[in-house]
């Protein structure tokens, strides 16, 4: 990539001489490489300097903080996948998203980068990059004075928002080993102003930048259909995973939420709640996906049962 710019850039240049240009570029100068280099965003701060704080998971949250387990088993299925995935195409950003709200994104999101960590040879950022309604610092128990809002608005430098596990017991139970290769960055403040702030190029230099000192980075985005962030963090990621609840999740919304990301690269979809025992469905919009988000659909009212209509 960087002999297909220099070359590019001897053109014009020699263009502006009104030399012809060389039809056979050397390779790129040493003045280049500081200019092409992504970490200009970083500073001269380092990327082990970040901060730990003493995070207080939660055990209902994150079962996969347990050595075992049915969730933990299938997050490493996952795990598994992702990593053959990467044989297709290189992947190393993934966006979490689903439909609606309640769906469990944040869940998956949050579960994905703790098995992704445990597994000893990867280094894991997650990003909580719903800025409406984040809840990840919540289940962590981690702090969320700044965030990426406060980056993205351009008020705090990467390192005032990044932060580590410090290593401690929780409960009489050790979990270090799981999130010791975990980086987290919360959203911050909520915003309204939300799809301005991620679309702004900020959140592009934070990904370019840090991507080179980490092997997975995880970014739970809002809902695609409440409001436009997902569509726009797609765009950075390099691949995007849906999630769609089982009872919950009408198989319309599933398809609308997989045609919004048809410019990106999908993985496929995760079957949140899903039961051994089939039970007969029942669908509808949450309350939440109209209210907090402020998004109107139509198709919300429509699509919920009949008792749900007459009660809203």
């Amino acid at each position: 990539m960087s002999r297909i710019f220099e070359a590019l850039r001897r053109a014009d240049l020699e263009r502006e001489a009104g030399q012809e240009p060389e039809l056979n570029p050397v390779a790129e100068p040493p003045e280049m490489v500081e200019f092409l280099n992504p970490s200009s965003v970083l500073g001269d701060v380092r990327i082990d300097n970040i901060a730990k704080h003493a995070w207080t998971p939660s055990a209902d949250a994150i079962p996969c903080l347990q050595e075992r387990g049915v969730v933990v088993e299938q997050f490493r299925g996952l795990r598994t996948r992702l990593a053959q995935a990467r044989h297709e195409a290189p992947i190393k950003t993934v966006l979490i998203s689903s439909g609606m709200p309640s769906e469990g994104k944040s869940f998956v999101a949050l579960n994905l980068a703790i098995s992704l960590a445990r597994d000893g040879t990867n280094r894991v950022l997650l990003i909580d990059g719903d800025l409406r309604c984040p809840t990840l610092h919540e289940s962590l128990g981690a702090p969320n004075k700044l965030g990426l809002s406060e980056y993205l608005a351009g008020t705090v430098d990467w390192i005032e928002i990044t932060q580590q596990f410090k290593d401690q017991e929780i409960n009489g139970h050790p979990v270090a080993n799981a999130i010791s290769n975990l980086t987290f960055i919360p959203s911050g403040a909520s915003s309204d102003k939300s799809s301005e702030l991620v679309s702004n190029g900020r959140m592009r230099d934070l990904i370019a930048s840090l991507s080179q000192y980490f092997d997975w980075i995880v970014i739970d985005s809002p809902p695609v259909l409440a409001i436009t962030d997902a569509i726009e963090l797609a765009r950075i990621a390099d691949a995007v995973l849906l999630v769609a609840r089982e009872a919950r999740t009408p198989l319309e919304v599933a398809q609308r939420a997989q045609a919004a990301f048809q410019q990106s690269r999908i993985l496929g979809f995760v079957l949140n709640g899903a039961k051994r025992i089939h039970r007969k469905r029942s669908y509808y919009y949450s309350s939440y996906y109209s209210s907090y988000y402020g998004a109107t659909d139509p198709s919300s009212r429509r699509n919920r049962p009949k008792k749900e209509r007459n009660k809203g």
